[in-house]
């Protein structure tokens, strides 16, 4: 089987060079193939060797991640990019998934869940860290109702008018990165009623995963 390609694009050497230890002796099917110290030098390696997944930091000198990600995804739409960093502020979140990251991930993850992380992202399933999404969704939602939008907002996306008052609280929860059995125990709901209201939620709003529930909540603003 051949292995996936990995860049990890980070100025801190020292952390850099330890994932790729721990990524090379104990994920069998990876290979990080290069470091980079920032944005720059990481559009100066897929020039010359297309990875497959690029764990970017954010902030780097020279040139940040987000700008990075834009430029590789433009030339190099196949390159999944997930942003690894201790950065969590919304404005950085939505900038990276925005010019083209596949997911958002904060350092503090363990090296483990690290590749189950990736292995995901390879399988098509976009990865986002949970305390992000829900950050995401808060600034959605009002405080004393998470599930009630803002009258304001609703004016902005049409879309939100066709959602029922239970599609409303299952797509908050969505959003916040929660599956369908954890939304189902905190609503009272069966798995196969959640799973129904999923799909209604999915076809209304014309959306496939996850991810886009996500975009789509940020557009509120």
């Amino acid at each position: 089987m051949e292995k996936l390609k990995l860049l990890l694009v980070d100025d801190q050497r020292m952390f850099a060079e330890s994932l790729k230890t721990f990524l090379n002796n104990y994920a069998d099917d990876m290979d990080v193939i290069g470091i980079a110290a920032n944005g720059q030098e990481a559009c100066e390696f897929v020039q010359e060797i297309q990875p497959d997944i690029i764990l970017m930091d954010v902030r780097m000198p020279v040139m940040d991640g987000v700008e990075a990600t834009q430029r590789i995804k433009g030339l190099y739409p196949n390159i999944k990019i997930i942003m690894l960093t201790t950065y969590d502020e919304d404005d950085f979140v939505r900038s990276a998934l925005l010019k083209g990251a596949s997911g958002y991930l904060l350092k503090d993850i363990s090296p483990t869940e690290l590749i189950v992380s990736i292995r995901a992202l390879n399988s098509g399933m976009i990865q986002i860290s949970p305390s992000i999404a829900k950050n995401l969704i808060q600034r959605t939602y009002v405080e004393n109702d998470p599930f009630e939008a803002q009258p304001s907002l609703k004016k902005k996306l049409e879309w939100l008018d066709t959602l029922t008052k239970r599609e409303h609280e299952i797509f908050a929860l969505l959003a916040t990165g929660k599956d369908n059995n954890q939304i189902a125990q905190e609503l009272g709901l069966s798995d196969q009623t959640v799973r129904n209201k999923v799909s209604t939620i999915y076809s209304k709003l014309e959306v496939k995963d996850r991810f886009e529930i996500i975009q789509l909540a940020n557009r509120l603003e």
